[in-house]
């Protein structure tokens, strides 16, 4: 037992055990009434769930450290067929909890199957593309990879829970590693900047731009500059994905969600509506100084004014009562933890590793960056929770299954 244990990546679980610790300290704050001498386990309050399903984390870590690493890659397939049919039986049997049908519910027991459906896509993505008969700079096999990112992102969107459904783009990641075209990530960005470009200055202007930048690439690269029949589609193609923007974002967004473009794009001040959680939470960050309030001496934590401040705003309570030192040090242990998991990933004998620990580090860096960029301002409200620190049990260990996943693979690297 000591020689099996002595595999395991300690560093990793103590980072791990860290940022979950701090978590529920910044959960009890968030949540605590006016009663200072209530119990840090009451049931009845989220500190004291989220108490207990750390403890359950633990017990599932066990578990999962148990299982024969090939296991995971052995049933990945199966795994993956089972995270879709959670995701379409929401649609029947699901349960509608702030205006999306994301959740199972048991009694008081809810279960988000989303939260479980990005370690099937991951260990699924991992399998397909080291099969010996991948080779995923063919484009049929980059095809046949996007459908297995897709399928689960598809049936996330209606639910609907686009901001669950964005994440699936970290499997940019694991797939860049394994040597696909960064033309994709180009194509995505220049998308979105189309679109963030046609809801600032609008189309007209948008054109204007493509159209010198096409002309200044047929100027200066004169020996290297691409064809005029394919320039001219690249030209055409952007052009008329601005042209689309305004009907897409009045037809096809709903309305809440122009509302968080419009107010992140500074076209719109709604301190008191729909921009008042992003507000509020500036407010209680800014309040925090260096140093902070104190733990559960915040004004605006303790006075309730960021709303969902334990589950996806919970950083601000980080800032506001532990201060720029205490929110440096949490984005620290964040950094620390993925440089980490890049390091075991590109240490990894085994391909599926590999991929899959890419895929670890992809999730958790897409959940880190927009909820942080979300709670101060940068980005529109997404609904993302941050991982290990967020309120919530299907979060907690999905994260928690996702990372100690590949602690076990590396633990056992070796005999791959």
């Amino acid at each position: 037992m000591a020689r099996k244990t002595a595999g395991f990546d300690w560093l990793t679980i103590l980072i791990y055990f860290l940022l979950v610790c701090f978590g529920w300290a910044n959960i009890y704050s968030a949540s605590l009434g006016s009663d200072p001498s209530v119990s840090y386990f009451d049931l009845n309050e989220p500190y004291g769930k989220q108490a207990l399903w750390i403890a359950l984390s633990v017990f599932l870590i066990v578990i999962i450290l148990a299982i024969e690493a090939k296991f995971y890659q052995r049933f990945s397939s199966i795994i993956y067929i089972t995270a879709l049919i959670l995701l379409a039986g929401l649609f029947v049997f699901g349960k509608t909890i702030s205006g999306a049908t994301s959740w199972y519910a048991i009694g008081s027991f809810r279960l988000q199957p989303s939260e479980f459906a990005k370690i099937a896509t991951a260990l699924a993505l991992a399998k397909y593309v080291s099969d010996i008969q991948t080779n995923i700079k063919l484009f049929s096999h980059q095809f046949k990879a996007f459908i297995i990112i897709a399928l689960p992102a598809l049936l996330i969107v209606p639910q609907p829970d686009p901001g669950s459904a964005m994440v699936y783009a970290a499997f940019f990641f694991p797939l860049y590693r394994e040597g696909i075209s960064a033309l994709y990530l180009v194509l995505a960005l220049t998308g979105v900047m189309i679109f963030v470009g046609t809801l600032l200055l609008g189309p007209i202007w948008v054109t204007a731009a493509v159209i010198i930048l096409a002309a200044l690439s047929l100027l200066l690269k004169k020996k290297k500059r691409p064809g005029i029949p394919l320039l001219v589609f690249i030209v055409a193609t952007c052009i008329g994905l601005s042209f689309s923007v305004n009907y897409i974002f009045n037809n096809v967004f709903e309305q809440r969600h122009r509302d968080r473009f419009n107010i992140v794009l500074g076209k719109e001040v709604d301190s008191r509506g729909i921009g008042y959680n992003t507000n509020q939470s500036e407010i209680a960050i800014g309040s925090g100084g260096w140093t902070g309030k104190g733990w559960t001496e915040g004004t605006q934590t303790k006075g309730h004014f960021v709303p969902e401040q334990h589950t996806d705003y919970i950083f601000s309570t980080v800032g506001e009562e532990w201060g720029f030192v205490g929110s440096g040090l949490v984005v620290l242990l964040f950094i620390s933890l993925l440089l980490r998991l890049i390091f075991l990933a590109e240490r990894q004998k085994s391909q599926f590793n590999r991929i899959y620990g890419y895929s670890v580090v992809g999730i958790i860096f897409l959940h880190f960056m927009v909820n942080i960029g979300m709670v101060i301002g940068i980005f529109p409200t997404v609904g993302i929770p941050l991982p290990f620190f967020s309120y919530g049990g299907s979060g907690l260990w999905g994260f928690t299954i996702l990372l100690f996943i590949f602690i076990r693979l590396d633990s056992d690297r070796l005999s791959f």
